[in-house]
């Protein structure tokens, strides 16, 4: 990872001092200040409120000395991801199967993120967190998950969490944006992953090599086991 990496922030208003303790803890990761390494992905989480201009602040985080749990490592998988968002997002459940899944991902697959200053990892956009819904209801397998969450090019996204992070974020300045423009650009995004997940779910075929949460149960699967 670079040393320095230039981030950004879309949001209805100009955030030029971040400030730690602020924003929802039912976001992704839990409470914090939520970035993107992509402009033209700021420009669009600034812009759900079309009758709105947002603004995309301009960052650059300095990394030394912080320690960064990136969840794109070959050393966690798709299912340490869920469990994160399991443990702060809503994530009701429609049946038997989804309370038994959530039980055990917490159990066997959850990320103590104690000692991190710095997640990096999947945002969970509505089609994002539907593709976990149905992995967690036993609709799709985890190899299936796994390319859903590619369909939607949502990208990556960078939350710091604690003051030596904060400490490291220099604020650039910030630029306006038009969300009549980039409003739309939000909701194709989305729009257009449901669609093609939509597109997936009918051409499903069902791989006896591929594992559904129920397999992962019942084969006592924990983080690590090399069937994932």
């Amino acid at each position: 990872m670079a040393k320095h990496i230039k981030l950004y922030h879309g949001s209805d208003k100009i955030v030029e001092y971040p400030e730690l303790g602020k924003g929802s803890a039912q976001n992704d990761y839990g409470q914090g200040f939520y970035c993107t390494a992509h402009f033209q992905l700021a420009c669009e989480w600034a812009s759900k409120n079309e009758a709105v201009n947002g603004y995309a602040n301009e960052y650059v985080l300095d990394f030394s000395g912080l320690k960064v749990l990136d969840l794109s490592d070959p050393a966690y998988n798709i299912l340490n991801w869920i469990t994160l968002l399991i443990q702060n997002r809503t994530f009701p459940s429609t049946s038997p199967i989804s309370e038994q899944a959530k039980q055990y991902l917490l159990a066997n697959f959850s990320v103590d993120i104690s000692g991190y200053d710095v997640i990096k990892g999947y945002r969970a956009d509505d089609s994002y967190f539907s593709f976990a819904r149905d992995f967690v209801n036993n609709t799709i397998s985890v190899q299936q998950l796994a390319k859903a969450m590619k369909l939607g090019k949502l990208g990556i996204q960078y939350m710091l969490r604690t003051e030596k992070a904060f400490a490291n974020l220099t604020y650039v300045g910030a630029q306006e944006v038009d969300s009549t423009v980039y409003h739309a650009k939000y909701l194709n995004r989305d729009l257009k992953a449901k669609s093609d997940y939509k597109k997936s779910k009918v051409n499903l075929t069902i791989d006896s090599n591929e594992l559904y949460v129920l397999d992962i149960i019942r084969g006592g699967i924990k983080n690590g086991d090399p069937r994932l």
